[in-house]
């Protein structure tokens, strides 16, 4: 991490479609200059209409909307509701689009997984909640769990340079904005980021930078628990010398191979006394985790061999006592009303059988970042798109 931490800022927790939403959306009515965002989802639902309206508005207004997603996450997104977009000047940019090969997305590896706003240089979001409806209470027992932050202050200079620099290649002409630097509240944060060029595993040198300085706990909640072996290590060794660490696991997941692999951990970690609790009231996506009393990380990273050594991935860490009371308080409310308690006992049974499974998973966790090495990576690229406007249609590319 190259980054410096910054004083001064604002950050306000936004738990679920509930609290983002309304926020980011009023954000992008009021903005008088420039919206840059980043997702890996907009699916063509209410939420999604809501966006595609309220940016259109926007581009209409004389506001420069710059719109980069996911060609393999946003790929099913219908050609139409990209033509009204940018036919209103919105900005449309694909990362790494690629045709269908019988039917199916091929391009399964080193994802844009970022979820970051900025608006006018001034105000920021990031987290791990995308555009969909999927994120919101009334959709049901499907429904996800998830979180992002509100920034003001000096960092959010951070992540207009870091969007900025995602979309400099398709930025013509480049930004103009040059984001406020007055202080703005009394928290310190800086921006982390995972991609596949200078920054290839500054996220989780400083989940293992905070969790070898633990002293007395440690929460972690995050969707998908596959992390390296120096993670785990880490995790068991606090856990030894009297840290609290307590992990907040899927356990009503959204892709149930997600949970069988992380099963494949938890004997290694609960010998030791880490505490692992399974969320059971609905899919849980979230990334958030905190150490000790002040030190905290809201973002799009999970603890998983994409995040760790493929996607690009963006979160923000924030050291301010009353924020990291605010999310313990929180995830504690959550561990003990809606999950699941996973115990030794539990996990021992049918050992015999799940034993060699164990081996094979523990070592690949050992072994995933060289092996990933393997895998060619693809320039980190966008690529605008201007589809011809039809009543159905997938995202495709269009002109460069």
């Amino acid at each position: 991490m190259n980054k410096p931490w910054v004083e001064g800022n604002s950050v306000e927790l936004l738990i679920n479609g509930e609290g983002y939403y309304p926020r980011v959306f009023e954000a992008m009515a009021q903005a008088r200059e420039e919206i840059l965002l980043e997702t890996f989802i907009i699916f063509d639902d209410k939420v999604g209409q809501q966006l595609q309206q309220v940016l259109i508005e926007a581009a209409r207004r004389g506001v420069r909307v710059e719109l980069a997603v996911d060609g393999y996450g946003t790929a099913d997104l219908p050609d139409a509701f990209i033509a009204a977009m940018t036919e209103a000047g919105v900005r449309f940019h694909a990362f790494d689009p690629q045709p269908r090969v019988a039917g199916m997305r091929t391009n399964l590896f080193r994802r844009l997984h970022r979820k970051i706003v900025v608006i006018d240089g001034e105000l920021a979001f990031i987290g791990g909640i995308n555009y969909s409806a999927d994120h919101l209470g009334d959709y049901g027992p499907m429904a996800k769990q998830d979180y992002a932050v509100q920034v003001r202050g000096p960092v959010v200079a951070q992540l207009h340079a870091s969007s900025r620099q995602l979309m400099a290649p398709v930025l013509e002409p480049p930004s103009q904005v040059r984001p406020l630097t007055q202080p703005a509240g009394q928290i310190s944060a800086v921006l982390v980021e995972r991609d596949n060029t200078r920054h290839r595993s500054d996220i989780e040198a400083c989940y293992l930078q905070a969790v070898r300085a633990a002293r007395h706990r440690i929460v972690i909640a995050n969707a998908y628990f596959f992390p390296g072996y120096r993670l785990l290590r880490e995790l068991r060794n606090a856990a030894r010398r009297g840290v609290q660490v307590t992990l907040i696991l899927q356990g009503q997941p959204d892709m149930r191979w997600v949970r069988a692999l992380s099963r494949l951990l938890y004997n290694y970690l609960l010998r030791d006394g880490v505490r692992i609790h399974e969320y059971c009231q609905r899919p849980l996506h979230g990334k958030v985790a905190l150490v000790d009393d002040e030190w905290s990380t809201v973002g799009s990273s999970n603890l998983d061999p994409l995040s760790l050594s493929f996607n690009l991935e963006a979160n923000l860490l924030i050291r301010d006592r009353a924020f990291n009371q605010h999310l313990y308080q929180h995830l504690t409310s959550l561990a003990s009303d809606h999950c699941k308690a996973v115990t030794l006992e539990r996990m021992i049974r049918g050992y015999w059988w799940r034993a060699p499974l164990i081996f094979i998973g523990f070592h690949l966790t050992r072994y995933f970042p060289r092996i990933a090495g393997w895998f060619p990576a693809h320039r980190q690229r966008l690529k605008s798109v201007q589809p011809e406007v039809q009543a159905q249609g997938d995202l495709h590319e269009g002109n460069t």
